[in-house]
């Protein structure tokens, strides 16, 4: 897995993330970040895939690093581990809104929740390695996780396929909060009424004190039985579309009978909701008979809002249609594209070799670089954007961010992994 990222100068809950580490040998070395200039610098430099941050550490100095880190968002695609103390996760969520989260942790559970998440980001490790699995996705990329009957981790794993979704520039900001939010509530409600079979009567008993209903779940593990059941959540993610399926281990129930209640006063209760608001965020929503099993299909977002690089927004967006020519082969290399929507032929010596989308992320940067003319011809599948770079622009960003050179030479060694597996298959 790498380095992790540890934003604290507390000796106390360094130590407890050190013990977590260790039980699972070399595969987390947790790197402690004090001084704010070291921190952006790590940041920077290293792109970690996990960012640890003590939120109520008030050494950290945490409003001047959320300040360098949305100031690009593309960059810094890793996932953050929020811990807190005093802080309400609705201030923290506030907080770090536009940042990839991958869990919340109270500091008074980190000893019970950090060993758990780990154990979680060790099973997952393809699906957290967002930017290192662009290029492959140029086919479907499946997968499924068996998740524990717990609260936490439905929002961990929720957290996960959303960053995916939005790092692989397939859903929006917008897209990928209402993502989270219909998967939250479609695995909530997994757990609550499937697994957990807590009645409408419960429930509104509950909420009418006031109570939170993740504290009933928990409560209702107390139960061995009931603590041993697990949600089955898959996925398969493709170029222009994502299914999922979610099923739980309990008896079902009657969703015919709630749809057809849609509109009526019972969708303005404290619950009941949660289909509804899944079916308006999601392209399509279909239960099984039985009511234990859910399908969800999230259609991919076009172009509009796709997050672009900081230091190329100033750029020339080039509208390309069905069929056009990007650039020929044997043509002089003067400028370098960054895929924005679209899917790209790429034929060389009239025969196509490749197909590239936006999860490639560039276009044409070998004979950019190279100061060759192009090796292939680059041709339009459908409608794309693109984002016309020129070496200018390109050389002064490299100056301006000098980490963005880290990146690409990351991104044109995978490029190089590929190729070569492409030859030796």
């Amino acid at each position: 897995m790498g380095n992790i990222a540890i934003l604290s100068t507390d000796d106390r809950t360094n130590q407890a993330i050190l013990q977590a580490c260790a039980d699972f040998g070399d595969e987390f070395v947790p790197v402690y970040l004090r001084d704010k200039s070291l921190i952006v610098q790590y940041l920077n430099y290293e792109l970690p895939e996990i960012i640890v941050v003590n939120c109520s550490d008030k050494y950290i100095k945490l409003k001047a690093i959320l300040k360098e880190i949305k100031g690009d968002p593309w960059l810094y695609s890793g996932g953050f581990v929020l811990l807190h103390e005093e802080e309400s996760e609705q201030e923290l969520l506030k907080s770090f809104a536009g940042i990839n989260l991958l869990s919340i942790i109270p500091l008074d559970k980190l000893a019970d929740y950090f060993p758990r998440l780990l154990r979680i980001l060790t099973q997952n490790r393809g699906i957290l390695a967002q930017r290192d699995l662009h290029f492959l996705l140029q086919a479907n990329l499946s997968g499924s996780f068996l998740l524990e009957n717990d609260p936490f981790d439905l929002i961990t794993y929720s957290n996960l396929l959303a960053n995916f979704l939005f790092n692989a520039n397939l859903v929006d900001m917008d897209g990928k909060v209402r993502f989270y939010v219909a998967l939250m509530e479609l695995l909530i409600n997994a757990i609550e009424h499937g697994n957990c079979r807590i009645s409408y009567e419960e429930k509104s008993a509950w909420l009418d004190q006031g109570k939170d209903i993740l504290d009933l779940i928990r409560e209702k593990n107390k139960d061995p039985a009931i603590a041993s059941r697990k949600v089955y959540l898959s996925y398969r993610i493709g170029p222009n579309k994502s299914s999922f399926l979610i099923r739980d281990e309990g008896d079902g129930f009657d969703w015919k009978a709630r749809w057809a209640r849609r509109g009526e006063d019972g969708l303005e209760e404290l619950h009941g909701r949660g289909i509804a608001m899944a079916e308006l965020y999601l392209s399509s929503l279909a239960y099984n008979e039985k009511g234990n099993e859910v399908t969800l299909e999230l259609r991919h977002a076009g172009s509009e809002g796709k997050v672009v690089p900081k230091v190329f927004t100033d750029q020339e967006e080039v509208v390309i249609q069905d069929g056009e020519i990007v650039f020929t082969q044997g043509e002089k290399s003067n400028h370098l594209f960054y895929i924005v929507s679209g899917q790209f032929e790429i034929i060389a010596n009239g025969k196509c070799v490749s197909v590239l989308t936006p999860q490639d992320i560039f276009l044409g940067e070998m004979s950019f670089l190279l100061n060759n003319r192009r090796s292939a011809t680059v041709r339009a599948k459908g409608r794309g954007v693109l984002i016309k770079i020129t070496k200018e622009a390109f050389i002064n960003a490299i100056k301006e961010r000098p980490h963005y050179g880290i990146f690409l030479a990351r991104l044109l060694s995978q490029r190089l992994v590929k190729l070569h597996k492409a030859i030796t298959a």
